[in-house]
């Protein structure tokens, strides 16, 4: 029965690898896979062997101090997941089948403990690739990549026994009586007896911490050292260091000897989960019909919504029968953006921002301080032009499918392109102006020899009008690349996955960012011009709104223009000519 098992894991690994490739004859696919290849390989794969030009720029430290360190702290992260797992989940053991595989294995001569060893393995596809990917990442950090490779997958093949076994005590508990509330209650007082008695060791055996010197990393790092080293806390990690220990391994000697601890405490936990006797049939069958509504949901773009009980809520605002189809296009795009555009949500959102920023900049007696953080502000800020269009996509790229209704409607191309850019670019802003209010309080309360306070308000109301024209043209970039690629952008149908996928992603990325600069020229120098004569007959201060005026000036004609492309694009789409989005 296993070696059946085994053959329709290899057989279905080894189709979806077929189905990759065969995509590859596309020319969309090819070029992306070239690229997202080159991109692999130039970031990732020539670390792996030492080739020309794989110098890495950070190498972490590797004393025996650090290394026990190290080894703390990611076993007290494992531990956290660990407690999370014994406290958070309230369903029945289930495990996750197809509706083909419940259709043929459940009702086939094989016993629970096949089911399980089938389970275990189906999920080593998982593991496996996540720990390329995570040994990828690390290995630009320096040590050996095989190392790194053993080390994740005993963590992950070990967290995964131990989750899916904490499932099978937890149904029996249930069966018992004994209800999630209960559960939930020992574990919670167990942690807490356990904290007590850490805290109470801490306070009566360790120095008093200096809170003054919390900024000196040596001092932190020797007092955590002590910590965790000492006392009751290297006993409670003492398993989740077994598992982490061949990973920080230095050499292989090194790994070796730590390699036999991990694996007998990782053969336990196939023990425990390969002896349990759990009914999880009934709860796998439910769960494999919530999996196929997933699957379905994702497909038709409506994954958000799956399992969501649907209840009515407040519109962003009242509607009017008659106006302008750009009002109705905003309200329709608000509600799409669902939890994410509140009235309630927002007001609230620019109160603790600015509560916390003129608490923190009462109270701190780090001027340094209170000034990174205005700087910081203000860098997300920015990342924001580039971040935001990603995740708001309440715009053409989420009403393509149905372009084909849009273009019945008596609307002109301008105005649909127009209303669908109006809640992006709304949300956008009313984040940044947010983010701004917090940096120039900031800035404000701590000013510095180049960031004055006149200047920290000038440069505040500046950006505060260049970022809505910067927002509707860094919007209409993947709204016109929609138009005119259709089949390469992701629209929130069936979404496509691999390393061609990641090629055709780091293109549009990189062509966004060409474009935006080229963009930004006129806009850059305008408000040099500007600034450069403000600067001679008013002072800088007035200089910086006024050279920011002139160059909203310029974006906002950009902005119009590009609306106006865009709209001409969206009349001359012909979806059925394009094929479907990929």
């Amino acid at each position: 029965m296993f070696s059946a098992l085994f053959y329709l894991q290899f057989q279905s690994a080894k189709n979806r690898v077929l189905v990759r490739f065969r995509r590859l004859k596309q020319p969309k696919y090819l070029l992306g896979g070239i690229v997202g290849a080159a991109y692999f390989y130039f970031y990732f794969f020539r670390y792996l062997f030492g080739l020309p030009g794989s110098n890495r720029g950070v190498s972490l430290p590797s004393t025996a101090e650090l290394q026990a360190l190290y080894e703390s702290v990611a076993a007290g992260i494992l531990m956290i997941i660990v407690i999370l797992a014994w406290v958070l989940p309230h369903d029945r053991a289930a495990l996750t089948f197809s509706e083909a595989e419940v259709d043929f294995l459940f009702p086939a001569p094989i016993t629970r403990r096949g089911l399980i060893h089938f389970k275990l393995l189906r999920s080593q596809a998982a593991i496996l690739f996540t720990t390329l990917m995570l040994m990828l990442v690390t290995n630009r950090f320096g040590g050996k990549f095989w190392i790194h490779a053993a080390g994740w997958w005993l963590v992950l093949s070990t967290l995964n026994l131990h989750l899916l076994g904490s499932s099978f005590v937890r149904t029996k508990l249930l069966d018992r009586g004994i209800t999630n509330t209960w559960r939930r209650l020992i574990v919670l007082g167990l942690v807490a007896l356990t904290t007590t008695a850490v805290l109470i060791w801490v306070r009566r055996s360790m120095p008093r911490f200096d809170i003054s010197q919390q900024f000196d990393v040596q001092v932190v790092e020797d007092y955590l050292q002590t910590a965790v080293t000492s006392g009751p806390l290297p006993w409670l990690l003492y398993p989740f260091r077994l598992m982490v220990r061949p990973y920080l391994a230095r050499d292989g000697h090194a790994f070796a000897l730590a390699l036999l601890p991990a694996l007998a405490l990782m053969a336990l936990h196939y023990w425990w989960v390969a002896r349990a006797n759990v009914a999880f049939e009934e709860a796998s069958v439910e769960a494999s019909r919530k999996m196929a509504q997933k699957i379905a949901a994702a497909r038709s773009g409506q994954l958000r919504n799956v399992d969501r009980k649907v209840k009515g809520r407040r519109s962003p605002f009242v509607l009017g029968t008659t106006g302008s189809p750009l009002v109705a296009l905003l309200w329709k795009n608000l509600i799409s953006a669902g939890q994410i555009f509140t009235p309630r949500l927002w007001i609230l959102f620019a109160m603790t921002a600015v509560m916390f920023a003129a608490l923190l900049a009462q109270f701190s007696h780090n001027s340094s301080l209170v000034s990174a953080g205005g700087i910081a502000a203000a860098m997300v800020v920015m990342w924001s032009l580039f971040i935001g269009p990603q995740i708001l996509r309440q715009d053409l790229r989420q009403d393509l499918p149905v372009a084909d209704i849009l273009k019945m409607y008596p609307i002109r191309g301008w105005e649909v392109a127009l209303g669908e850019l109006l809640a992006p670019v709304a949300i956008l802003t009313g984040v940044q102006w947010v983010l701004l209010l917090v940096s120039v309080a900031l800035l404000w309360s701590a000013p510095t020899q180049y960031l004055t306070r006149p200047i920290t308000l000038a440069a505040g109301l500046g950006i505060a009008l260049v970022v809505p024209a910067l927002d509707v043209i860094i919007l209409q970039i993947p709204n016109a690349a929609v138009l005119l690629f259709p089949a390469w952008i992701q629209t929130g149908k069936e979404r496509a996955h691999g390393v061609e996928v990641t090629g055709q992603r780091l293109i549009a990325l990189f062509a966004q960012l060409l474009v935006f600069l080229i963009v930004l020229i006129p806009a850059s120098l305008a408000f040099g011009a500007v600034f450069f004569i403000g600067d001679r007959l008013l002072g800088q201060t007035f200089a910086l709104v006024l050279g920011a005026a002139a160059a909203t000036v310029i974006l906002a004609i950009e902005g119009g223009l590009g609306v106006f492309l865009l709209g001409k694009l969206f009349e001359r789409l012909d979806i059925s000519a394009e094929g479907s989005p990929s």
